[in-house]
């Protein structure tokens, strides 16, 4: 009776927004389920769809470039702070399409030369770097745009 009262709770929890393994795990430590029954019920969840890493990787990776504009760097940070597999982070960084990911360094980088026109190249970079771009990708940008 316990495990599917827990069990349903859980399937909420992951039903809000798309959750990965870590955070779930979490969860139940934090509602103090342990042990044979913390296993069950990510076992359940795993089997009943609920919790998926390759889509919670996708979905991921397309909320922090298209919303938070983030580069591939800091992205694929994210996934493995929430323990993502390699496997599923290389799975989710295809969802990334080229072009977009090139004209989104040229924005941001135009945005920050705009905002201030004092910026130097150093400040642009590092600005970039904060942001998950790479380094070669941010400077072959800076002397196109130049």
């Amino acid at each position: 009776m316990m495990v599917s009262t827990n069990l349903e709770r859980a399937r909420k929890y992951c039903v809000y927004q798309e959750r990965c393994h870590f955070e779930v795990r979490s969860k139940l430590l934090e509602w103090k389920i342990y042990g044979e029954e913390l296993e069950e019920i990510m076992a359940d969840l795993i089997t009943e769809n609920f919790l998926n890493e390759e889509r919670y990787a996708k979905a991921y990776v397309s909320g922090k470039f298209k919303i938070n504009q983030w580069g591939r760097k800091k992205i694929a940070q994210g996934l493995k702070a929430k323990q993502i597999s390699n496997y599923s982070i290389q799975k989710g960084m295809e969802g990334i399409d080229e072009t977009d990911y090139d004209s989104m360094v040229g924005a941001l980088i135009e945005k920050r030369k705009r905002k201030k026109s004092g910026h130097s190249d150093a400040q642009i970079i590092q600005y970039m770097l904060s942001r998950g771009f790479e380094y070669e990708y941010i400077q072959k940008k800076l002397k196109h745009e130049s």
